[in-house]
């Protein structure tokens, strides 16, 4: 995800401007410490106090010139109209945070506001297209057809709340359709600009697979898989990138 993140960076904004990111859900800070380290100005949002005194700490380890540029404040994300004022930054993160929210359009509507014209909206979602795949390669017959049926309602891999490789443990949460967040997208005026897949063949591995003895293999297949139809559209996980128009 960094590397697609780092593409529509690169390919929108002007090489060398320090952008104003606010990254929702940034649980301990991987994603936003990797984006001040490029000499970007980042507010990380976290509700939870655990994840945020871990992200405190690994700030503290940095040098101070990317101390300043980042700060940390304690909320919820369906909140942010309390704590900024509209078209306050140019991208907005959203890394596997939906997944757990109920009602997630007042959330993105929220995040829309957020952005400065022209500005990104970045998410990471679970794939509501491609639940079946996991239960069904692994010999999961009643699980892979329950998926076809309860698309919305199903266990699923926790992804980290940084946006990082998701944890092999299970929990209840939502899952969205491409279809559906294109539309909701459209109608909060940041339009759908790209969508790649993540984790269109690792996700379907042995829990207790050994790590490939060549990783850097792997990473260029998922990262060729999740620009590449239709590969991506099987992928665990959706990265969907908006533009504030």
């Amino acid at each position: 995800m960094a590397r697609q993140l780092d593409e529509q960076l690169a390919g929108r904004f002007p090489v060398g401007r320090r952008l104003r990111v606010l990254d929702v859900g940034m649980g301990r800070g991987a994603q936003a410490l990797r984006l001040v380290r490029a000499g970007h100005q980042v507010t990380g949002l976290e509700q939870d106090p655990a994840l945020i005194a871990a992200a405190r700490t690994a700030l503290a380890g940095e040098p101070e010139g990317v101390r300043e540029r980042m700060r940390i404040i304690e909320g919820d994300g369906r909140d942010t109209g309390v704590h900024f004022l509209p078209g306050s930054f140019d991208v907005v993160l959203c890394h596997g945070v939906l997944m757990h929210v109920e009602e997630p359009d007042p959330l993105l509507a929220g995040l829309a506001r957020m952005l400065a014209h022209g500005g990104l909206l970045s998410l990471v979602v679970r794939n509501g297209d491609a639940l079946a795949m996991r239960p069904g390669l692994s010999g999961d017959w009643a699980g892979a057809l329950a998926a076809f049926d309860t698309a919305e309602r199903l266990p699923h891999p926790r992804v980290r709340p940084d946006g990082g490789t998701p944890v092999r443990a299970v929990s209840d949460g939502r899952a969205d359709r491409l279809s559906k967040l294109t539309g909701t997208l459209a109608g909060i005026g940041a339009p759908l600009h790209t969508w790649y897949g993540v984790r269109v063949f690792t996700d379907t591995a042995a829990d207790d697979a050994e790590p490939p003895a060549d990783p850097g293999t792997l990473l260029a297949v998922e990262e060729r898989a999740g620009r590449t139809d239709p590969y991506r559209g099987v992928a665990a996980l959706l990265h969907l990138c908006g533009v504030r128009d």
